[in-house]
C-alpha cells in the first residue's frame, strides 16, 4: 500500500537532509513565520512544512500540478482530510504504545507483538476504507482518486475477515504445533510451525474425540534447562512466521507513517489558507513553466510573511518580466524594495512546493536552486570586515549555484565605496548571467544600475519603488529606470523637519547620502 500524495510515483523522503542554503533562506525570507502559520502550534506539522518547502526546487512541473490538484481537494474537503490524518495518527500512536510494552527480539514474542499490531492496523484500515467509500465522490484529484481506489480494492470485507482469521490463528491459543527432523545425536532441525488439525470444537468434543496416535514427552515442572531447550525449539519453529508477520507489520506501519507525513503538508496548507482568508488576502495557484524560460508575471503579489506578522492586508505588486534573466530594483528608501524581493522568493518556493501563492496571479519558470545574498550587520568579533563577509558568502553561493538557479541580492556589496561596490556587483551579476542564473538585485548603487541600463550585453528589467511628489511612499514597486537619488532628503525632512530652501545644496547632498547609507 502506498499513499502517493506528494509524488505520483514515490513516497516523500522525510529523512532527507535540508539543503545547505536553508538557514540563510529562513533568515532572509522570514520563512519561520510561514512555517509557524502552517503548523498552528503542532511540532510535527512544523517539521514536515520545513522539509517539503526546502525540497521544492527538486520538483518538476508534473509534480507541482499534481500537488496543486490535491491541495484544491483538501481546501474543499478539509474536514474529511483531517479525519484521514487523525486516523493515521491514531494507528501510529496505538501501535507505538503497544510495541513499546511488548518489544523483544525473541521470535515468539515478535510473533505475538506483530499479531497485536496488525489487529490495531486492521481496525484502523477498516475505518479508513469507510471514509474512502463515503467521500470518494467529493474528490477529483488524481492523488486522492488513486488512494481511495486502492483502499477500496485492497481492503475488501472478505480480505479483512481473512486477515483477522489468520491473526486469530496465530495467537496460538491451542498451543504450538511444530514439525522437526531428527539429526545426529537426536538433535532437531528444520523446525516448522504447523496449523493445528481440524476444528477443535467445544470442550466436550475435545473430551470425547479420540486423540491421534503419537508419543508424549513431559517435562518436570522444575526442569529449567529442559524448559529453555523446549522454548528454543518453539522459537525456531515460529521464526519464519514471526519474520513474515513482522515484515507485514512494518509495511502497514510504513503506510500509516507516510500517509500521516504527506497529509501533514496539506493540513499545514489548509491552516495557512485559513489565516490568509481571515486577513482578506488573495491567493492563487501559480502557472509553473520550464526552468529555461525567463519569465516572472504576477499581479498583486505580496509578502505573505509580512501579512501574517502585521495581521492585516499589505500592499501587493504587479509586473511582467519576459525574456530577461536580470531584474534590478531601485528607488526611494523604505519604499518596499526589500519586501518585494522577499515576496519573489516566497512565491517561488511556494509555487514549486505545490502550494498556492500569495498573489492574484503568478507565473514563473522553475528554478533549480534558490539563494539569497542580503546585507548583514557588522561582525561583533571584528574578525572579518563587512565586505570580506559579503564576498565570503558570495563564494559559498558560487559553489552551490547551477544553471537556472535564482539568486536574490539585497543591497549587496554596499560595504565599500560606490565605485568599487558597483564594479563588484557588475562582475558578479555578469558571471551569473553567463551561467544562465536568474537574478533579482535590490540596490542603492546608481553607478551599477546605470551601467547595466546602458549595456546591450546585459538586458535587464528595471523596477523602482514608487514615490509620490510630496515624498509619500506607496510601498509599491513599478517599472521604471533608476534615478540618481534614493530620496534620503525625505528621511532627513521626516527626522529633522522641513528642509525647504534654507539647507545649502552641499548640505542637502550630504543629508541625502547619509540617509541613503
Amino acid at each position: 500500500m502506498k499513499a502517493f500524495l506528494l509524488h505520483w510515483d514515490a513516497d516523500f523522503d522525510a529523512q532527507a537532509k535540508l539543503p545547505p542554503e536553508a538557514s540563510l533562506l529562513t533568515q532572509d525570507l522570514d520563512l519561520e513565520t510561514l512555517f509557524q502559520a502552517m503548523a498552528g502550534g503542532d511540532e510535527f506539522l512544523l517539521d514536515v512544512a520545513r522539509k517539503v518547502v526546502f525540497s521544492a526546487v527538486k520538483n518538476d512541473i508534473d509534480t507541482i500540478l499534481y500537488r496543486q490538484d490535491i491541495l484544491k481537494d483538501c481546501l474543499k474537503n478539509s474536514r474529511v482530510v483531517s479525519q484521514l490524518y487523525d486516523l493515521a495518527v491514531e494507528a501510529i500512536a496505538r501501535e507505538k504504545k503497544d510495541h513499546w510494552l511488548y518489544s523483544s527480539e525473541r521470535p515468539s514474542l515478535i510473533l505475538s507483538g506483530s499479531v497485536r499490531s496488525l489487529n490495531i492496523f486492521t481496525d484502523v484500515l477498516r475505518r479508513l476504507r469507510s471514509v474512502a467509500q463515503e467521500h470518494a465522490g467529493q474528490f477529483e484529484s488524481r492523488g486522492f482518486t488513486a488512494l481511495f481506489a486502492m483502499l477500496r480494492r485492497e481492503l475488501s470485507d472478505e480480505y479483512l475477515a481473512a486477515v483477522q482469521a489468520h491473526l486469530a490463528e496465530l495467537k496460538l491459543k491451542r498451543g504450538v504445533l511444530l514439525s522437526a527432523q531428527l539429526g545426529k545425536g537426536g538433535a532437531t532441525g528444520k523446525h516448522m510451525l504447523r496449523k493445528p488439525h481440524g476444528d477443535p470444537g467445544g470442550w466436550l468434543a475435545r473430551l470425547l474425540r479420540k486423540p491421534p496416535p503419537g508419543y508424549t514427552f513431559r517435562l518436570h515442572p522444575r526442569d529449567e534447562t529442559g524448559g529453555r531447550i523446549l522454548s528454543g525449539m518453539c522459537d525456531r519453529g515460529v521464526n519464519l512466521a514471526a519474520n513474515a508477520l513482522g515484515q507485514s507489520r512494518d509495511h502497514v506501519l510504513s503506510f500509516f507513517i507516510t500517509l500521516r507525513t504527506e497529509l501533514a503538508f496539506y493540513i499545514g496548507c489548509v491552516n495557512l489558507h485559513a489565516r490568509l482568508a481571515a486577513l482578506g488576502e488573495p491567493v492563487c495557484f501559480a502557472t509553473p513553466m520550464p526552468p529555461g524560460q525567463r519569465r516572472h508575471a504576477f499581479s498583486d503579489l505580496y509578502d505573505v510573511c509580512l501579512a501574517l506578522t502585521m495581521g492585516r492586508k499589505v500592499v501587493g505588486n504587479s509586473a511582467r518580466i519576459e525574456g530577461k534573466g536580470l531584474a534590478i530594483v531601485t528607488g526611494a528608501n523604505q519604499g518596499g524594495k526589500s519586501t518585494f524581493l522577499r515576496s519573489i522568493g516566497l512565491a517561488q518556493l511556494m509555487m514549486q512546493a505545490g502550494m498556492f501563492v500569495a498573489a492574484q496571479s503568478f507565473a514563473a519558470g522553475l528554478c533549480t536552486g534558490l539563494f539569497t545574498h542580503y546585507k548583514r550587520e557588522e561582525d561583533p568579533t571584528m574578525r572579518k570586515g563587512k565586505l570580506d563577509e559579503e564576498l565570503s558568502r558570495m563564494s559559498e553561493i558560487a559553489g552551490l549555484v547551477r544553471a537556472d538557479s535564482l539568486v536574490l541580492f539585497n543591497e549587496s556589496f554596499a560595504a565599500t565605496n560606490e565605485r568599487e561596490g558597483s564594479e563588484i556587483a557588475y562582475q558578479v551579476v555578469s558571471a551569473l548571467l553567463e551561467k544562465r542564473v536568474r537574478t533579482f538585485f535590490v540596490t542603492h548603487q546608481y553607478e551599477f544600475a546605470r551601467r547595466v541600463s546602458g549595456s546591450e550585453e546585459m538586458p535587464a528589467f528595471f523596477l523602482r519603488a514608487e514615490r509620490k511628489p510630496d515624498g509619500t511612499r506607496t510601498y509599491r514597486v513599478v517599472e521604471g529606470k533608476p534615478l540618481p537619488t534614493s530620496f534620503g532628503e525625505d528621511l532627513y525632512r521626516e527626522i529633522f523637519g522641513s528642509v525647504g530652501n534654507s539647507l545649502p545644496d552641499q548640505d542637502r547632498i550630504v543629508a541625502t547620502r547619509s540617509a541613503a547609507s
